[in-house]
């Protein structure tokens, strides 16, 4: 299993504890120009959003006629801290943060032909965390708006379950009826990003961020499936499903 996010519409407000990244640092004056905003400084803050992910799935048969994807729209709500050091109108920063995601779907899965019994693969990251760096620069005639870039590390957790539909055996063929396999794992990856941020006050700021985040999978291996005709059992036991 391989899985991707997009977090789309991810709405941040920012409380910086460190005078809004000294956000306002309005006694640093260029003459003879107007007061110009200095982001230097530590910050924390609280953020929302959205966004769509992707959990595939690996069939050791061959490609599946369904695609073995299971899509999950993604809603997603947590906070951040992090510190920025700026240089003339370039800000250098470090952030973590950490989201709790509410997330499902499902899809059919493993049909490797028209005549095998399918399974139905369901699939639902529920955490995030990141760490990363990112460098931004400065817009405005004060510097109050914030364009930047980040890249760095990511960390979820996935869980579901696959589940073969082979109920019609279950009379005739006692231990090939309907088998769950569970899943869950958490996995590392990488997160990359770009936003705006828009200081507001000495002590507050707004941003919009777009992010995408990547993760290797884990193997599982699942019960036996059935194809029809002929009638002949499919044992995934040893080639596994393979998220590599």
């Amino acid at each position: 299993m391989r899985s991707g996010v997009l977090i789309w519409g991810g709405a941040i407000v920012a409380f910086a504890a460190c005078g809004a990244a000294n956000s306002a640092n309005l006694n640093r004056m260029v003459e003879p120009g107007p007061a110009v905003w200095d982001w230097t400084g530590g910050y924390i803050g609280v953020h929302g959003g959205g966004g769509y992910g992707g959990t595939s799935f690996s069939d050791p048969y061959g490609p599946s006629i369904y695609g073995d994807v299971v899509s999950t729209p993604v809603f997603l709500a947590g906070g951040q801290l992090g510190y920025n050091w700026q240089r003339d109108r370039l800000v250098f920063g470090a952030e973590l943060d950490a989201s709790y995601a509410v997330s499902d779907g499902t899809n059919s899965c493993f049909a490797f032909s028209g005549t095998a019994v399918i399974d139905t693969c369901h699939a639902g990251p529920n955490s995030f965390f990141t760490a990363t760096a990112r460098v931004g620069y400065t817009f405005g005639p004060q510097g109050q708006m914030l364009a930047y870039v980040k890249a760095g590390v990511a960390w979820q957790n996935n869980r579901g379950e696959i589940a073969n539909n082979n109920e019609f055996l279950r009379q005739d063929f006692p231990g090939f009826g309907r088998h769950t396999t569970h899943f869950d794992y958490g996995r590392f990856g990488w997160s990359l990003g770009a936003g705006v941020e828009q200081a507001l006050s000495p002590d507050w700021s707004v941003k919009f961020e777009y992010d995408y985040m990547g993760f290797s999978g884990t193997r599982l291996t699942t019960p036996s499936t059935v194809q029809y005709p002929p009638l002949g059992f499919v044992s995934t036991s040893s080639s596994n499903l393979s998220r590599p």
